[in-house]
């Protein structure tokens, strides 16, 4: 089987889980022996190092790269990726997700909580202002991705390959385009709907392209039931069009280092203090601001906490400008964008991982924390708890019971003991290598439907 890739991110290039989920899939795939051409807004000349073989768009060039660095921290090995061609399309492509620019005081601790550019990945996001047609996300994407779209078509010119796998909304255009260029059956894969990312306050232009993109493929992949449904009744695709495969967790991505091994950082926290700890975008979507408000009281009760914020988003500034209000701004932590080392680091020191999500499709960062041997209380609007039974579950809005299950957790060690390791073997079901073996039957579908139906 052979698969033409669309994708807008890639570690170590990322802004979101979109990435983290392309590299566990394609890895998984070229383990399988499914060859994977993957079409990535990147150019070939880029500083960072990685195991894949990057061919520019303009040029062509290979450009092979072997260093000991691993691809976005997971560890990885070049024969990983002996199934795997990338072809970059010249930078200058955006990240969907907007980022408060400059750098704003850590309040309470005295040290900047750097949030600008220089934590993400270089060339990911730009200092554009949001498009007034495409309101909520950082420059003009709609005329983004169409240049993409004409580029990948070009891209796929003398290119062998039975399957075109768009993944979200940015590469729908460009999935449907080298679809019909070459008469290939399209895989649209969906991690986050509009509806998602913007609530009730959708943007239309976007709706439409997502729209299109699904009436346009022969099947649509989701990544929960949860986003199976938005996908049925907001976009109105045939249910019998739609399979659902969720989003795995790689093997050994897992520190058993005793949390109280490590040494606290030098950023107010000490070695007594519990840690409580929200990682993701901080952006409306995965409502920070009821993380805040659930911090605040848990601070009624136990004294010896700190509240870790670790990412970046167009929330930032309120989401710090709310907890100095709440009078906690001392005791919540800013860390800006982590990744690699850093990521693991912060998920050994943390005692439980929130995850107050207004609407989540999946949610792969729970599954990074339980790997990590920490409990986590999870959105009941998530695709995740659909698949996690040893995990508290809470509507986002209720911030008492936010409250009392990150308590309880603190203050009775068998209830977390029991939430990690039961969870533990939850998690152990969620691989790539299934996901991937789920996504090489749809392909084998798609392709078997497209060799049945006559040429003209």
């Amino acid at each position: 089987m052979r698969v033409f890739m669309l994708g807008w991110e890639f570690p170590p290039f990322i802004s979101g889980g979109l990435g983290t989920a392309c590299h566990g899939l394609t890895r998984a795939l070229s383990r399988s022996n499914v060859a994977v051409t993957f079409v990535l807004p990147r150019n070939a000349e880029s500083d960072e190092h990685t195991h894949v073989r990057l061919l520019g768009a303009n040029s062509l060039r290979e450009a092979v790269i072997h260093t000991s660095k691993n691809l976005g921290g997971i560890d990885s090995e070049p024969q990983d990726w002996a199934n795997v061609t990338f072809k970059t399309v010249p930078a200058g492509l955006l990240s969907p997700y907007q980022s408060a620019g400059g750098s704003i005081t850590n309040l309470g601790v005295g040290q900047t909580a750097a949030i600008g550019d220089a934590d993400i990945p270089a060339g990911v996001l730009h200092d554009s202002p949001p498009d007034s047609t495409t309101a909520g996300y950082r420059g003009d994407l709609i005329a983004e991705s169409h240049r993409y779209s004409r580029v990948c078509v070009e891209l796929a010119r003398g290119e062998d390959f039975d399957v075109v796998h768009a993944h979200d909304w940015l590469t729908f255009p460009a999935g449907v385009a080298v679809a019909a260029a070459y008469r290939k059956p399209l895989v649209v894969h969906v991690h986050s709907t509009e509806f998602d990312r913007s609530g009730e306050e959708i943007n239309q232009q976007v709706y439409d392209i997502e729209r299109h993109g699904m009436h346009s493929a022969t099947r649509v992949v989701a990544v929960s039931y949860l986003t199976a449904t938005i996908i049925r009744y907001r976009y109105g695709v045939d249910p019998g069009r739609i399979n659902v495969i969720y989003n795995g967790i790689e093997s050994g991505t897992g520190n058993g280092r005793p949390r109280a091994d490590l040494e606290p950082p030098s950023s107010g926290i000490r070695r007594t203090d519990r840690i409580v700890l929200y990682l993701g975008r901080i952006t409306m979507q995965k409502g920070p601001e009821y993380f805040i408000m659930a911090a605040k009281k848990v601070l009624r009760k136990i004294d010896n906490v700190k509240f870790v914020m670790a990412g970046t988003g167009d929330m930032i500034r309120n989401v710090i400008e709310l907890a100095a209000r709440e009078g906690i701004g001392h005791r919540v932590l800013f860390t800006g964008f982590l990744r690699g080392d850093d990521v693991s680091r912060i998920y050994r020191m943390a005692d439980v991982y929130v995850m107050p999500s207004v609407s989540e499709p999946f949610g792969i960062a729970p599954l990074e924390a339980i790997r990590h041997d920490v409990p986590v209380i999870i959105s009941k609007t998530s695709g995740v708890a659909e698949v996690l039974t040893h995990a508290l579950k809470v509507d986002f809005w209720d911030t008492d019971d936010i409250a009392e299950k990150i308590i309880a957790v603190l203050r009775h060690p068998p209830l977390s003991t029991t939430l990690r390791d039961h969870a533990d073997f939850e998690v152990r079901r969620l691989t790539w290598k299934g996901a991937a073996e789920k996504c090489l039957s749809v392909y084998e579908q798609v392709a078997a439907m497209s060799s049945s139906v006559p040429t003209i």
